[in-house]
């Protein structure tokens, strides 16, 4: 395989493909905006330590017409990586692209769609798959801390000699159309990128391709879909309802879950390490697709009990003074109201930190955002939004968090704008009393991590235990 350049190798779906790549022996360089910019330098570090040679966004890096260059969606003709890959006449792909032709060749092609849960449901296949010894390859757009070591701290990515290959495809560009799935998963459908008629138009297109095809019957939209196909290539999964994967008997607790599985009337005991109503939904869809490849139930079953989640997924980032600090990759309607939801089940108050993660999809779905929130803030709760995330580029802004907290406000919930990033973490800091819970959400930017492990510095020090207390 020729040599690939990577423009914006840091991507969090750039770094797990990039990986693969390499680990298949692949010569690999790449370029990132965050890296000139100094973001994440541990990030960086890994890469190097793979074997990724690096390069400043400035078309340094592009240096033969014999290069692959690869870049994401998000990356504007005008990189001078771009203008020096078209200058050279080097052959473009899309990231969708490639890993859709990686995919498509591997022997078990098993794909995870759907506008929530994708990161986990893939997260989890792999670790089934992997604790039941076949050895999968794996793609993910979050860090799977079964895999995270010292060693391999972004762990986005898992790399085996087996059959299966996992991987969450993505719908908000279109390029779901590219996946052809053996097995494929459909977590739900809600709005999020596009609009429902589009997304029912992706969703539906792509399980019409697989073999089999596992459903979550308790999303509407997805119910719809599934009677699309023939009862011999779905599997329906559904908590308290009806389907071939069914949860009952659930027992949400602070730190995990617990449920008896119903299927093929036989029941199985299931214990989850990650907490919230969603996360059963999405070890049924696991279960479903591992054991559509083979893996038979009661085996997908146990192995769940060793999942330990993922980065940026109601992650406890430490506690200070009594305060808890917590960071989770919610974004949209669906995921912000269920990371609300397992919070909520669980004493303390909420302060909230949520950065948009981007100005376009504050105008898509900026009236969903606010009725969430709306409904979902606790009285005494409190919501601060900067403003969205940017990192160059062309975009419109005519939707902004000023005008998303002005309507959230409106009807009554507690609810700042506060422009400058920084300052709205320190407000929420300075608030915090033992108790609480300071939850930092958002998507699209690697430094939010960074910033939840600062506010819990900053408590450590605003509000210093009594001496001799234990933290």
């Amino acid at each position: 395989m020729r040599d690939h350049f990577f423009v914006g190798v840091g991507g969090s779906g750039m770094m797990p493909l990039a990986t693969i790549l390499r680990a298949r022996g692949v010569s690999v360089a790449g370029s990132d905006r965050g890296l000139d910019q100094g973001r994440v330098p541990a990030k960086f570090d890994a890469l190097r330590a793979l074997g990724v040679a690096l390069y400043p966004q400035d078309g340094s890096g592009v240096t033969s017409p014999d290069q692959v260059v690869v870049a994401s969606a998000a990356v504007e003709e005008s990189v001078p990586d771009i203008a020096r890959a078209r200058a050279l006449g080097c052959e473009r792909r899309t990231r969708a692209e490639l890993l859709a032709e990686l995919f498509n060749a591997s022997a078990l092609p098993i794909g995870v769609a759907g506008t929530s849960g994708k990161s986990t449901v893939t997260g989890m296949i792999a670790w089934i798959l992997h604790a039941t010894g076949r050895d999968p390859t794996a793609m993910n757009g979050a860090v799977m801390q079964n895999f995270a070591s010292a060693d391999t701290p972004f762990a986005s990515a898992l790399v085996g000699a087996g059959e299966a290959f996992v991987t969450e495809v993505d719908e908000s560009d279109g390029s779901i159309a590219h996946y052809r799935p053996r097995i494929a998963v459909l977590n739900n459908v809600s709005l999020d990128h596009k609009s429902l008629e589009e997304l029912r138009a992706l969703f539906g297109a792509f399980i019409a391709h697989a073999r089999t095809a596992v459903i979550n019957l308790d999303n509407t939209d997805g119910a719809a879909l599934a009677m699309t196909l023939s009862a011999s290539r779905r599997v329906g999964f559904s908590i308290e309802g009806a389907g071939e994967l069914v949860a009952r008997d659930v027992r949400l607790q602070a730190s995990g879950a617990e449920f008896t599985l119903a299927v093929g009337g036989e029941t199985f005991p299931v214990t989850l390490q990650v907490p919230g109503r969603h996360n059963v939904s999405n070890a049924l869809a696991a279960i479903g697709a591992a054991a559509a490849a083979g893996v038979p139930v009661v085996d997908a079953a146990r192995a769940l009990a060793g999942f330990t989640g993922l980065k940026r997924r109601l992650e406890l980032v430490g506690e200070a003074a009594g305060v808890t600090v917590i960071d989770d990759f919610a974004h949209n309607p669906d995921k912000i109201a269920a990371t609300l939801d397992t919070l909520h089940a669980q004493r303390g108050r909420l302060l909230i930190l949520f950065q948009p993660h981007g100005f376009g999809p504050l105008m898509v779905m900026g009236r969903e955002l606010v009725a969430t929130f709306v409904e979902k803030l606790a009285a005494d709760d409190l919501l601060v939004l900067p403003d969205p995330v940017y990192q160059g580029g062309t975009v419109a802004r005519e939707v902004g968090s000023d005008d998303i907290v002005r309507q959230i406000a409106a009807a009554g919930a507690r609810a700042l704008h506060i422009p400058d990033r920084a300052t709205a973490a320190a407000h929420l800091v300075a608030s915090a009393e033992p108790g609480d819970r300071l939850l930092v959400m958002g998507a699209r930017d690697d430094t939010l991590s960074l910033l939840a492990a600062d506010m819990l510095e900053h408590l450590a020090v605003r509000h210093p235990l009594p001496e001799g207390a234990s933290a």
